[in-house]
């Protein structure tokens, strides 16, 4: 049966290991702000605009067996720019909104050099540990270079969403795509038709 959570929030492992296609928050489940030529995750509740496609594709791979969880990056906590109740509270409304089993956020920057920013695989490694995953049937969808990084490391297939700041120099993606609808498409085909 994999993994499940009651009304509220606990969760039961069973013996077989549930396949699980992890998903970056920013630019992939929600819009990303570009600012002077860098990108910036929704400031606010008011800003987490999820983007088209995302709940059409979410629901075609929660449909199918695989578990949904968000990793995101956010160093604007760790840099002074930001609060972790408001990133906590973007998080909450998208695992009440969306087909998502839980989230792993990353609060610290690249000179703290802790083992859970992407692109080391940290955080996949502990949501499988939580929720009994199994990474060799994992995906990662991402917009950037690290997020395809974190999922190799982690003995899941990195999918790039592509764009102008994804880095795609930096990283070799097991496949690239336009958007959250198409991933999921290429990830049901490459499972044989989905997860048991």
């Amino acid at each position: 049966m994999g993994v499940d959570a009651d009304p509220e929030g606990r969760v039961s492992v069973s013996p077989s290991k549930r396949p699980v296609v992890f998903l970056d928050r920013d630019g992939v489940l929600v819009r990303a702000y570009v600012r002077d030529g860098v990108t910036h995750p929704p400031a606010h509740l008011g800003e987490a605009e999820v983007l088209e496609g995302a709940s059409e594709g979410l629901a075609r791979l929660d449909g199918t067996g695989f578990a949904l969880v968000i990793v995101t990056n956010q160093p604007d906590v760790a840099r002074g720019l930001q609060s972790r109740e408001r990133v906590e509270e973007i998080n909450d409304h998208l695992l009440r909104e969306l087909p998502l089993l839980g989230a792993m956020t990353c609060y610290h920057d690249t000179p703290d050099g802790c083992a859970c920013r992407k692109p080391k695989p940290g955080m996949l490694l502990e949501a499988a540990r939580r929720w009994g995953l199994d990474l060799s049937h994992g995906f990662l969808i991402g917009d950037r270079w690290s997020d395809v990084v974190a999922a190799q490391a982690a003995g899941c297939r990195g999918v790039l969403l592509e764009n102008a700041y994804s880095g795609r120099e930096k990283c070799r993606p097991d496949h690239q795509v336009r958007g959250l609808v198409e991933a999921a498409e290429w990830i049901l085909n490459q499972s044989s038709g989905g997860a048991a």
